[in-house]
């Protein structure tokens, strides 16, 4: 039977652009289903350094209007105590614009030969025996496999009701850009491209340097919110309790008002079956204190175009466990970081290992290891006795 196209994928952010364009690459056609329109804001503004070698697969220099990132550095300012993570060493990362980054990577797939539509949802999904039937925007398509890099709106996931909440994370995100930022305090955050991570009693800030004098700046709050405390006020408490953002955002301006996200973390049970794969945010989410979200997806997505390749190749992409052979691999990255960010909720990982790691060479370099997504070198002690702990989750 013939087929409108040899791959769907319904989502145009990360995930989905890198799916798309490798599986483009491979030789396939690749429609990508975008339901709003580039540019768009995101968070998820710090790259991972080993993000790298799936960038140079896709062909783009990421360097480009973005700002160098060097490392991190994570503060209590009410102990006067910090320690930096070198980050970027063979693999170079940076801070990145999500709506000029997450655009680029849209019109790479499109010059790969990826056929695109914009403000197009995916409205009805039927993944057959013969083929996969999607409706969106009032037309219907065929193909031989979908990619649901739908995000948290987890197409798949949602629709078959697999998807199952984490509640011992981050509960909601609130988040703004200030600019442009100046000073001394402000020359060296640029001079060394680090992001900050400040330790606060609700959970914690980030700092992140971006192009053109900007900053983006969040509070992740692990509890309920506070009664009687709209969320803009409770944002503006916690800055200006800070005094190291009070000095960094004096002179600044707040570039648009305080946005918020959340139910942050879940797990996705079922991330594939026959003739599909939910890749990125759609085959899970964690807290982004590690930065981990546009790692996962843009690896992710590299593994799963590969695999769907070899099944259109040998012409397996009925087989509903296609996708088994990776198993063991996603597991290890997504359990890994949902240990290491539990561990920093529950047992005080900051104040207990990070703020000591001066003390041991070898566990610095293990925890920088993962902080820049070293995941799968299994030559990672810290990584294996981390695993082994009572936070190791169960994934799919």
């Amino acid at each position: 039977m013939s087929h409108d196209y040899d791959v769907i994928v319904a989502g145009g952010g990360p995930a989905g652009c890198t799916a798309a364009t490798l599986l483009a690459q491979y030789g396939h056609r690749v429609l990508l289903l975008e339901k709003g329109s580039h540019p768009r804001f995101h968070i998820g503004e710090s790259m991972l350094p080993y993000s790298e070698p799936v960038i140079r697969r896709l062909g783009l220099d990421w360097s480009e209007g973005a700002v160098f990132k060097a490392g991190a550095v994570f503060i209590d300012e009410a102990l006067n105590k910090q320690m930096f993570f070198q980050l970027s060493g063979e693999h170079r990362a940076y801070q990145v614009d999500r709506s000029e980054f997450d655009a680029k990577l849209f019109r790479n797939a499109r010059r790969h030969g990826v056929e695109t539509r914009q403000k197009c949802p995916v409205t009805a999904v039927v993944c057959g025996s013969d083929a996969v039937r999607v409706s969106a925007a009032g037309n219907d398509y065929r193909a031989r496999y979908l990619v649901d890099a739908t995000g948290r709106s987890a197409l798949m996931g949602r629709g078959e009701r697999t998807l199952e909440r984490i509640e011992t994370l981050g509960r909601f995100a609130l988040y703004s850009h200030f600019g442009p930022v100046r000073g001394t305090l402000a020359d060296g955050l640029y001079a060394h491209g680090n992001i900050w991570i400040l330790m606060v009693d609700i959970g914690w800030l980030w700092v992140i340097p971006l192009a053109n004098g900007r900053i983006s700046v969040g509070l992740v709050v692990r509890s309920r919110k506070p009664r009687g405390v709209s969320p803009e006020a409770l944002f503006r408490q916690y800055l200006a309790a800070s005094p190291r953002l009070t000095e960094l955002l004096r002179g600044a301006r707040q570039l648009w008002p305080v946005k918020s996200e959340a139910n942050f973390s879940y797990l996705n049970r079922r991330r594939y079956g026959r003739r599909f794969i939910s890749v990125g945010d759609a085959a899970g989410f964690l807290d982004p204190v590690f930065s981990s979200g546009v790692f996962l997806a843009l690896t992710g997505a590299a593994r799963a175009a590969d695999r769907i390749h070899q099944g259109l190749a040998e012409e397996r992409e009925a087989d509903p466990a296609l996708h088994r052979p990776d198993d063991a691999r996603h597991a290890l990255g997504f359990d890994t970081m949902y240990a290491f960010v539990e561990r920093f909720y529950q047992s005080d990982l900051i104040h207990n290992v990070f703020f000591e790691a001066h003390r041991d060479a070898r566990i610095k370099r293990a925890i920088s290891e993962l902080l820049a997504g070293n995941l799968w070198s299994g030559e990672n002690p810290w990584q294996a006795t981390m695993l082994r702990g009572r936070f190791v989750p169960k994934s799919p």
